[in-house]
């Protein structure tokens, strides 16, 4: 990236206040981005751990399956899911508060014995899903948030810190140059005054 400027005080103004600036905020950002790293790693291992979970409940599920056969499928649905937001190191992000179960009542008399113990484990297997999608979401947020700190430090530290540093030197450069030309001139004109004096 090309940093334009002229080669007066003005822009050397300009570009001193901008890189300032910069240098200011580069530890800032490195910092968010590190807590990103963490967060995305923590959110991560969340994910494995819900994965599992799922896991070891369909597992359990499974050594019930010709029960599962008579089981009324109507008697159990998701209601709500009631969700809130936090903030991650300055990224938003959804975060489950409860999931809303409806229970149609059924005769306990009348279905089977199990249909309660069977209620409970799909309202824990949905429930444990359910976390893992809002994990999920969260790992994307947090990556991608994660991505573009990383691009804009990478840009302050190896294209605008060292731009800005470059023009500044170039202009100062150019007007000690200058000085020096105009102080050479002005003794050049002050010899030739008192020679021909």
């Amino acid at each position: 990236m090309a940093i334009s400027f002229q080669y007066n005080k003005t822009s050397l103004q300009n570009l001193e206040k901008n890189l300032k600036m910069r240098v200011r905020t580069l530890p800032t950002l490195k910092n968010k981005e590190s807590a990103l790293r963490m967060e995305v790693k923590r959110a991560k291992d969340e994910i494995e751990r819900l994965e599992q979970e799922v896991e070891n409940r369909i597992r359990a599920y499974d050594r019930m399956i010709a029960l599962w056969g008579e089981f009324d499928q109507s008697l159990l649905s998701v209601e709500d899911v009631k969700m809130s937001v936090k903030k991650i190191a300055g990224v938003r992000v959804p975060m489950l508060d409860e999931v809303v179960f409806n229970v149609k009542p059924f005769s306990v008399f009348n279905a089977p014995k199990w249909y309660a113990d069977g209620l409970t484990q799909l309202k824990e297997l949905a429930q444990v899903s359910i976390e893992r999608e809002f994990s999920a979401r969260k790992v994307r947020l947090l990556e991608y948030a994660r991505k573009k700190t990383t691009q804009k430090v990478n840009l302050f530290e190896k294209v605008q810190i060292p731009g800005y540093e470059d023009a500044i030197r170039k202009i100062k450069r150019f007007m000690e140059d200058e000085e020096n030309l105009s102080k050479s001139s002005q003794k050049i004109v002050k010899a030739k005054r008192e020679a021909s004096l």
